[in-house]
């Protein structure tokens, strides 16, 4: 039978195998992402769909990473000119011009550090935005689903997955479909990406902390903003980067 106790003993394995298998890859990232931002660049995370998830797990949150920005789809309305009709279209995510424009709004700079989600690693909005980030210089760290992005033919002309294009690949060991329980009569129930991705982002930032306090230096982290005096710990350390970190509500 399917019950919040079984799913609670599915997942416990896969994190388990995740901080077991992604210990090197994680290191390796955290190399690249510290190094970018002692650099004084920023950490540009994009996810579409639920992956959206891994990249507020790291941008702008108690305890996480300041230099950190988050690219959504919804930024095309927000912060371009897009109408927002545009957000209805179910499809979005797997148009692959989107992505210019993304990287356009995003205004990064040579220093920055792109780390883009996708469980399935093959929709036209992630893979350009890849390719476009490798173009230009940035490095890039993918996390995706290892298994499933090998079972599904690339939706982008060039016939890339994301991870065809990382420097560093995390794996987020969700299997094909996310979902764990599987059900009488075919199919699944109860997804397990979001939950991986949120150790990996936590996995990340300590790593990256842990860099900086390697290097004798402090790192740039936020305060909750619910504790007195964490608006102005967290601004003083925002206005290092004026211009460059979205924050909206």
């Amino acid at each position: 039978m399917i019950s919040a106790q079984r799913y609670a003993d599915a997942v416990r394995p896969v994190l388990d195998r995740l901080v077991d298998t992604q210990a090197e890859a994680v290191d390796r990232a955290a190399d690249v992402i510290a190094g970018g931002m002692r650099a004084g660049g920023v950490l540009q995370a994009f996810g579409a769909g639920h992956s959206e998830a891994f990249a507020a797990e790291l941008v702008a949150r108690a305890g996480g990473l300041v230099p950190t920005n988050r690219l959504s789809l919804h930024d095309l309305v927000l912060h371009g000119d897009a109408p927002r009709d545009v957000l209805a279209d179910p499809k979005l995510e797997r148009d692959p011009a989107v992505a210019h424009q993304l990287y356009a709004l995003a205004a990064p700079q040579p220093e920055d550090v792109f780390v883009v989600a996708s469980q399935s690693g093959i929709n036209g909005s992630v893979v350009e935005l890849a390719t476009l980030v490798r173009e230009q210089g940035h490095p890039l760290i993918a996390v995706t689903s290892v298994e499933h992005t090998a079972r599904v033919a690339p939706r982008h002309p060039s016939g890339h997955r994301l991870a065809d294009l990382a420097d560093v690949v995390l794996d987020n060991g969700a299997p094909y479909g996310d979902a764990l329980l599987p059900l009488e009569g075919g199919g699944a129930v109860c997804a397990v990406s979001s939950v991986t991705a949120a150790l990996l982002a936590q996995l990340l930032t300590a790593e990256v902390v842990r860099r900086f306090h390697q290097a004798g230096e402090v790192p740039p982290i936020y305060l909750s903003a619910n504790v007195p005096g964490g608006d102005e710990h967290n601004l003083a350390l925002e206005s290092r980067y004026a211009g460059r970190l979205r924050r909206t509500a």
